[in-house]
C-alpha cells in the first residue's frame, strides 16, 4: 500500500478541480518520481473514470484520485437568496440567467458512486478534502487495497481523519491557493502558520506527514521537509505548465505584474478559497455566503460567460503564485524534490 515517504521525489502535486488538473498533469508528476492526483470534484463517474482509463493508458500506475466529501450541514436557502439577488444585475450585463435558488439544493458530487469507482479500479492512493470520510468508506477503500489520505487545517480534525482511518494526512496551511479543506465550510479558515500547524499534528500523531500551502521553492519545500514533513503538495506552481488545463487567462494573471495581492474569499463556490484579488472578488466578497455548493452553482454561468477576463473568473493561487513558470511539469517537480 502507498506510503509517501516511499516517494523517489518527495513532491505530491495537488488535485485541482475545474480544469487546471488533467490526466497529462497527473502523469507527469508521477514520471517525475512524485505523485499525480486526478481531481474528482465536479466530475460525473462516467468522465472520472474516462480520466482513470487516460492516466494508465499513459502507463501510470501509481497515482490518486481527491475525492470531495459530500457537506453535512444544509444549504441555508434564504441566504443564497440574498447573495443571488445582490448577484443579479451584474449577471443581467453579461445578460446570463442566474438559476433559481429552489435549483440550488445539496448535492453529495457523486460520492457513494466515486467511491465504489475507487474499489472497482483498485486506485492506488485515494484523498479526500472538504471534510472528514465516514470510516465505513475508509474501511471500504482499505478492502480494496486504496490508501486513503485526508486534507486537513488543524489538529482537530486531523485527529478525526486519524480515528476514520486515514494512513495518511495532507496538512495544509493558510498560504494555499483555491480552496481550504475546512471541515466546516463556516468556520473562519485557522491562521496558524504550516510550519506550526505540522509540530503540533506530529505532537499528536505518527502518522505521514505531506504538507501543503505555499510552497513554490525548492528551499521551502526542504525547509518544511525537515520540519516534519514527509513530502510537500504544490498546485499553485505547476498552475502554468505544460501539462495543466488552466484557463489561459488564470495562467496569464499569475503573471501578471499588476496582480500583487491574494484574497480568501467565498465569493466563486461558498467555500473559503484563497485567489488573485480581482473585480468580482472586490465587488462580492463581502456580501458572499458559505454556502458550499449552491454558491457554486449559482456562480457558474457568470464565470463560464467571463471565460476570458481575469476579473471575472475565480483566479485561486497560492501565496508563492510569482514561481509559477512557463515548463514541463517534470521539471517542476523536479525543482521542488
Amino acid at each position: 500500500m502507498f506510503d509517501p515517504r516511499d516517494l523517489d521525489v518527495p513532491v505530491v502535486a495537488a488535485p485541482m478541480a475545474g480544469g487546471p488538473t488533467t490526466p497529462a498533469l497527473v502523469s507527469a508528476a508521477s514520471g517525475a518520481g512524485g505523485l499525480g492526483q486526478l481531481a474528482a470534484g465536479y466530475l460525473t463517474p462516467e468522465k472520472l473514470a474516462s480520466d482513470i482509463a487516460a492516466v494508465r493508458a499513459a502507463g501510470t500506475e501509481l497515482f490518486g484520485v481527491n475525492i470531495f466529501v459530500p457537506e453535512t450541514d444544509p444549504v441555508d436557502r434564504a441566504a443564497v437568496a440574498r447573495y443571488r439577488e445582490r448577484l443579479l444585475g451584474y449577471a443581467a450585463a453579461l445578460d446570463v440567467n442566474l438559476p433559481a435558488v429552489d435549483e440550488l439544493g445539496d448535492d453529495d458530487d457523486h460520492f457513494d458512486a466515486k467511491i465504489a469507482l475507487m474499489c472497482d479500479e483498485r486506485i492506488p492512493v485515494v484523498s479526500f478534502a472538504f471534510g472528514c470520510p465516514p470510516a465505513p468508506a475508509v474501511a471500504e477503500l482499505h478492502r480494496h487495497g486504496c490508501s486513503v489520505g485526508v486534507t486537513v487545517t488543524g489538529v482537530d480534525d486531523a485527529v478525526l481523519a486519524a480515528e476514520a482511518g486515514a494512513d495518511w494526512l495532507c496538512v495544509q496551511g493558510p498560504d494555499a491557493g483555491g480552496h481550504r479543506s475546512v471541515f466546516d465550510r463556516r468556520a473562519i479558515p485557522p491562521s496558524q502558520p504550516l510550519d506550526d500547524l505540522l509540530r503540533a499534528v506530529r505532537g499528536r500523531l505518527d502518522l505521514p506527514l505531506v504538507a501543503a500551502g505555499g510552497i513554490s521553492t525548492r528551499d521551502r519545500a526542504d525547509h518544511v521537509r525537515a520540519s516534519g514533513a514527509t513530502a510537500v503538495q504544490v498546485g499553485t506552481v505547476l498552475l502554468r505548465t505544460h501539462e495543466a488545463g488552466t484557463k489561459p487567462a488564470h495562467a496569464d494573471a499569475l503573471a501578471d505584474p499588476a496582480r500583487t495581492e491574494t484574497v480568501v474569499t467565498l465569493a466563486f463556490s461558498g467555500r473559503p478559497a484563497r485567489a488573485l484579488r480581482n473585480r468580482f472578488t472586490d465587488e462580492f466578497g463581502e456580501a458572499a455566503v458559505a454556502e458550499y455548493p449552491a454558491v457554486n452553482k449559482l456562480t457558474g454561468g457568470l464565470r463560464r460567460a467571463t471565460a476570458d477576463d481575469p476579473d471575472g473568473i475565480n483566479l485561486w493561487a497560492g501565496t508563492g503564485y510569482r514561481d509559477a513558470v512557463t515548463e514541463p511539469a517534470a521539471d517542476t517537480i523536479g525543482r521542488l524534490g
